[in-house]
């Protein structure tokens, strides 16, 4: 039990009472959030007599905060003196240093800067914000189907639906769940009309629908009415898909949705062999890698029904049989490709330079292995470090994994599409491409340099962390990139304090900062047993502002949370000597 007790008299420092026992109880003092001393060195270097000045606070902008001279920054400069305005804290002529600090810890000093990609190369230099069995709200194994969990996953702006299509015990209508599990079914017209409700929620770049087919032949012409019915002009029907030479831009497919899955096999079989399907044949001899063709008298009936379904495919799809090189290899038609996570790790062993050509025109979509039960996920930048741009989530589990692709995807203003680094799309004069397993220089440092947090006492109870003190926090900064960039460092612990302040600084050398992502958690230590989570964030280096900015924290679920923030300042040193 704890108990909080103010005085009037300004002097008089609030405390709060924690109870031990029946006759003991123990009494902290509560101090409310101040400057550190080398906040105040700041504000003292760009003030004059104690007041920061309009200009003052521009300088302070341009010079320490690293923002760009001009128009821009004087309306920045004025929308902070006007946010300020209405404290007892504000002075006519300026700000004191308390008013700046709380600028500094304020919405308007948030860390990321508003970069906005180009949107206008092909859908395969983009990383896209991609789920795994969208349709699930738990587990893979038992848990239910709804369309709730797409609704979740577009507002949070992702952009790749996965839904998985089967028959119903009649076979007359089309299911989503995931097959050969207990988990629960949705009908399919239910999980299309959310899609379109919720498709631009987040984002207007396009939202993709891999589909999972695993129906009838009629089902196919059934599913094909569905999808023409409710997308009606804005689903995506280009002429000729499968001839397809390069995908179109997220730009020119604003609005759009389109689907993405495997042709029906009859039409697939008739056209002409591909280059690599042609090179698998050769080599390979064994039936389990052939198709069984069927006379055309066979096939006759099923035509009409495939191809309503087949104008519907945008994107091509397909999984691997046989040796994967031949996948791999460079052919006209562009096409999507799918492997799970483990054999993404095992091919990109030895054909690592092979997935980054690959994926510079194609599209790669990676899903979780099928031993994740419990809907984990696994680490996205074996994905992303080779190009791959459809990296699927179960974005209804949790763990830092999902916190890596959260925050990977706030960068570009969060619409669910990021630019690729140029180094995933580059080709040498000699003809090399991005090789993920070589040794680079170090292209940056990024500093980071831990001031103090606050917000604890307004967002959670009193007794939350400790039954008998205030917490004791810690802070662990961290990066996650290409495995030479990871690492990982911790503040020392504060004990015993709501507002703890650190001021440490922590260097990070980086070799790929445009892959790198800053991820920050709060722990307050227990001593005794298990350490409680007091809030995280992961950040995209690349859109980092430099300077001392306010970065608020988030739940387990990634949710903000109202007011417990970081005081952070950042700052680069490009190419290092």
């Amino acid at each position: 039990m704890t108990t909080t007790t103010r005085h009037s008299s300004r002097n008089k420092i609030p405390k709060q009472h924690f109870k031990v026992c029946f006759c003991f109880k123990r009494m902290f003092r509560l101090k409310a959030a101040e400057p550190p001393e080398e906040i105040e060195g700041v504000f003292n270097a760009y003030s004059k007599n104690g007041i920061m000045s309009m200009d003052d606070l521009y300088d302070f902008l341009v010079e320490f905060q690293g923002e760009d001279e001009g128009d821009a920054t004087n309306k920045h400069a004025q929308a902070i003196f006007d946010s300020l305005k209405h404290l007892n804290i504000f002075q006519r002529k300026g700000l004191h240093v308390d008013a700046f600090f709380r600028y500094l810890l304020s919405d308007l000093n948030g860390p990321l800067a508003e970069v906005h990609h180009d949107m206008n190369f092909p859908l395969a230099h983009y990383f896209l914000y991609t789920s795994h069995n969208s349709y699930l709200t738990g587990n893979q194994v038992s848990s239910a189907s709804n369309t709730s969990a797409i609704i979740n996953a577009l507002k949070k702006g992702v952009r790749v639906i996965e839904l998985d299509l089967w028959p119903n015990s009649r076979g007359d209508d089309v299911l989503v769940h995931h097959g050969g599990t207990l988990t629960s079914s949705v009908k399919l017209i239910p999980c299309l009309n959310a899609i379109k409700e919720y498709a631009f929620f987040a984002s207007l770049y396009p939202v993709i629908i891999t589909f999972e087919d695993h129906i009838t032949r009629p089902l196919q012409a059934k599913v094909a009415k569905m999808v023409d019915d409710i997308f009606g002009d804005i689903l995506y029907r280009p002429e000729h898909s499968q001839q397809m030479r390069e995908f179109p831009s997220p730009e020119q497919l604003k609005g759009k949705i389109l689907i993405s899955t495997k042709p029906p096999e009859y039409l697939e079989n008739q056209g002409q062999r591909t280059q690599e399907e042609e090179a698998q044949r050769l080599e390979d001899k064994d039936d389990e890698f052939r198709v069984n063709y069927k006379d055309d008298s066979d096939w006759q009936n099923e035509v009409d029904d495939t191809l309503e379904y087949r104008d519907l495919i945008s994107i091509h799809a397909g999984k691997p049989k046989g040796k994967l090189k031949h996948w791999l290899i460079d052919h006209d038609q562009v096409r999507r490709l799918s492997l799970s996570e483990q054999e993404v790790e095992d091919i990109a062993k030895n054909h690592g330079t092979d997935i980054v050509r690959f994926t510079q025109r194609n599209l790669l979509r990676i899903y979780p292995k099928g031993t994740r039960l419990d809907s984990s996920n696994y680490d996205p930048m074996i994905g992303w470090m080779h190009g791959a741009q459809m990296v699927a989530f179960n974005m209804q589990g949790g763990g830092h994994f999902l916190r890596y692709m959260e925050g990977m995807f706030r960068a570009n203003g969060g619409c669910g599409y990021v630019k690729k680094p140029d180094i995933l799309l580059n080709i040498s004069p000699n003809n090399e491409v991005f090789d993920p397993r070589a040794a680079r220089p170090i292209q940056q440092i990024l500093q980071v340099l831990v001031y103090m947090g606050d917000g604890w006492r307004s967002d959670f109870r009193p007794t939350h962390f400790d039954f008998y003190s205030p917490p004791d926090f810690r802070v662990k900064v961290g990066i996650h990139g290409v495995p030479v960039d990871t690492n990982r460092q911790y503040t020392r612990t504060i004990e015993d304090d709501w507002i703890p302040v650190w001021n440490e600084e922590f260097s990070f050398p980086l070799t790929i900062p445009e892959l790198a992502l800053l991820y920050i958690k709060v722990i307050e230590r227990d001593f005794s047993g298990r350490h409680d989570f007091g809030g995280q964030t992961c950040l995209p280096v690349s859109q980092l502002r430099q300077g001392i900015r306010a970065v608020r924290l988030r739940n387990h679920k990634g949710e903000l949370y109202k007011s417990v923030r970081l005081l952070i300042q950042f700052h680069f040193i490009d190419n290092p000597a």
